[in-house]
């Protein structure tokens, strides 16, 4: 898939979920999105990033928030951590309390910004 064919894909997907107020694992959104193996994770991971900078630059709460590993339940992969630090966004770990209250309030604005209509799923 082409990478603007995959973000488009994905920002898509993680609309639906923000409609719906939940998370999806890497893994699961390789599944539901249709991106094939081999480098599936890293496909959406480059892609993810980029929807982080888009965002960022935009104003927009981070949609890519809603997407969660399975190595730290509930939370991003440390990328996503190292990132937005990068951007200036957060200044903190990418374990613990700290990640754990930055990452739930991104989720609920991302929630709030993107989550306009009826859940689907």
């Amino acid at each position: 898939m082409p990478r603007d064919g995959l973000n488009t894909s994905l920002r898509e997907t993680l609309m639906g979920l923000a409609r719906c107020r939940r998370t999806i694992t890497y893994r699961d959104l390789a599944i539901v999105a249709n991106v094939p193996s081999p480098c599936a994770i890293h496909s959406i991971t480059v892609a993810l990033e980029q929807m982080i900078r888009e965002d960022a630059a935009a104003g927009r709460p981070l949609l890519a928030a809603l997407v969660v590993s399975r190595s730290q339940p509930g939370l991003p992969g440390k990328g996503f951590f190292q990132l937005i630090s990068e951007l200036g966004l957060y200044d903190g770990p990418d374990h613990g309390t700290a990640a754990i209250e930055y990452h739930q309030e991104e989720v609920e604005m991302a929630c709030a910004y993107w989550g306009e209509g009826d859940c689907l799923l």
